[in-house]
C-alpha cells in the first residue's frame, strides 16, 4: 500500500469527526481538491464526512467534483482472496 497524498483523506476505523477534520485542515491550509478514499465498510464513514463537511461545516462553499466506485482483490492473512468495494470522492471549493 502506498503512502496517501498531501491531498487524500483515508477513511477507516476511527470516528467520523477526525475524518471530517482531517478534511476541514487541508482545506484550510489552502489544497483546494480533496480527495476522501474508503473501502469496504468505511465507505458509508466517507460519504459521511462529505455530507458533514459540506451541509454543516462549509455550506453553499464546497461541492462535490467527482464520484470513482470500484473494487479491489485482496489476499488475507489465509491466502484466500476476495473482493472489495471501494469509492473515491473528490470534493473542491466553490469560487465564488
Amino acid at each position: 500500500m502506498q503512502a496517501p497524498q498531501s491531498n487524500e483523506v483515508r477513511v477507516g476505523k476511527k470516528p467520523v469527526m477526525n475524518y471530517v477534520l482531517a478534511t476541514l485542515t487541508l482545506l484550510n491550509q489552502g489544497v483546494d481538491r480533496v480527495e476522501i478514499k474508503a473501502r469496504g465498510k468505511a465507505i458509508s464513514k466517507a460519504v459521511d464526512t462529505v455530507e458533514i463537511v459540506r451541509n454543516r461545516f462549509l455550506p453553499g462553499q464546497i461541492r462535490v467534483a467527482e464520484v470513482r466506485i470500484g473494487s479491489q482483490t485482496v489476499t488475507s492473512a489465509e491466502g484466500r482472496q476476495s473482493r472489495i468495494s471501494t469509492i473515491d470522492i473528490v470534493i473542491e471549493k466553490v469560487n465564488k
